[in-house]
C-alpha cells in the first residue's frame, strides 16, 4: 500500500508530504504526483517516488496511481476547469483500483452556496458515482488567505472587504495538512465527510484589530459594497473573473457560510487549531 499525494509541490500538498515524513512514514512508501521532474526534484532527493502527471492531460494520469494506494486528491487551482480535470483524476483512480480517495473540498459540501464551491460539489458527486472508497476533507478558509496579503493592509491601514459582520472559522494550512496526514495514515475514515474549520470564528474587524496590535500601526476594517470591493480588486490587477469570485466569497462570509465550527479538524489532528494571532505573528516576521 502506497500513500499518494497529488499536487505535491503546492502549498498544501507539500505540507502533507512533510507531515507524512515527520510521522515516520518511510519516504519509499510515499508517492508525489507532480507536473515535472524539475518541480519534484527536492522530494525525489529525499527518497519520495515521483509520478509525473497533469490534471489537464488525462493520459498522463494513467500512471499516477496503483492498486491499493491511499490517495490524497488535492483539488486543482484552475477555477472553471476543475470539473473536467477532477473527473480525469477520478477515472484514473478508479481504473487503478485505489483503496481510498481523500478529496480536499470546501466547508459545507453540498450546502456550500457560493460560486467557488460549485466545482467541489460536482467533484464530490463524481466521486460518489465512481463507487470508490472516499473521504471528503471539506476545508474551510485558510488563515493564509488573509495573512499572506498583509503588505497592502499595512500600507493603506485598512482591511477592505464586503463581508459585513460575518465571521470566519479559519485555520492554518498546516492544520489542514495534518488532517490529511491523519486520514492517510489512520483507519476508519472510509466513506466519511469531515467539515474542517478552526476552533474560533473571527470577524474582519477583529482581524484588523489583531494586525494593528501586533504591527503597532493603525489598521481598521473598512466594509464596502460588493461593487466597490470588485472595483478595488480589479484596480489592484486581479482578473475580473477572479475578483468576482472573491466578492462572492465575501457574500458567503456575510451569510455565515464560513463560520461553522464542527470541531472535526481539531479532533482529527488531536490538538487545538492554530490561532489566527499566531498566523499574523508569522506573517509579520
Amino acid at each position: 500500500m502506497g500513500l499518494v499525494v497529488t499536487g505535491a509541490t503546492g502549498h498544501l500538498g507539500r505540507l502533507v508530504v512533510e507531515g507524512l515524513l515527520a510521522a515516520g512514514v518511510p519516504a519509499g512508501d510515499i508517492a508525489a504526483v507532480v507536473r515535472s521532474q524539475e518541480k519534484g526534484a527536492a522530494l525525489a532527493a529525499r527518497g519520495v517516488e515521483l509520478r509525473i502527471a497533469d490534471y489537464s492531460a488525462p493520459d498522463t494520469l494513467k500512471n499516477a496511481f496503483r492498486a491499493g494506494d491511499r490517495v490524497l486528491f488535492v483539488s486543482g487551482s484552475e477555477v472553471g476547469q476543475r470539473a473536467a480535470q477532477h473527473q480525469a483524476v477520478i477515472d484514473a483512480a478508479k481504473g487503478a483500483g485505489v483503496a481510498l480517495l481523500a478529496y480536499t473540498g470546501v466547508l459545507g459540501g453540498p450546502d456550500a452556496d457560493f460560486a467557488l464551491a460549485d466545482e467541489h460539489k460536482v467533484t464530490e458527486q463524481a466521486i460518489l458515482d465512481s463507487g470508490l472508497p472516499y473521504t471528503f476533507l471539506r476545508n474551510g478558509w485558510y488563515h493564509e488567505n488573509y495573512t499572506e496579503n498583509l503588505a497592502p493592509v499595512l500600507e493603506h491601514g485598512a482591511v477592505l472587504a464586503s463581508a459585513g459582520e460575518g465571521r470566519v472559522a479559519s485555520a492554518s494550512r498546516a492544520d489542514y495538512a495534518a488532517a490529511a496526514v491523519a486520514v492517510l495514515t489512520g483507519e476508519g475514515h472510509e466513506n466519511r465527510a469531515y467539515e474542517l474549520s478552526g476552533d474560533t470564528a473571527w470577524s474582519l474587524a477583529e482581524y484588523a484589530a489583531e494586525v494593528a496590535r501586533q504591527s503597532g500601526k493603525d489598521v481598521a476594517y473598512r466594509n464596502v459594497t460588493p461593487e466597490q470591493n470588485r472595483e478595488v480588486l480589479v484596480g489592484a490587477g486581479l482578473p475580473a473573473p477572479f475578483a468576482d469570485i472573491l466578492v462572492d466569497v465575501d457574500a458567503a462570509i456575510a451569510k455565515g457560510l464560513l463560520a461553522r465550527g464542527d470541531g472535526d479538524l481539531s479532533r482529527l489532528i488531536g490538538r487545538p487549531t492554530t490561532p489566527l494571532a499566531d498566523a499574523v505573528a508569522q506573517a509579520l516576521k
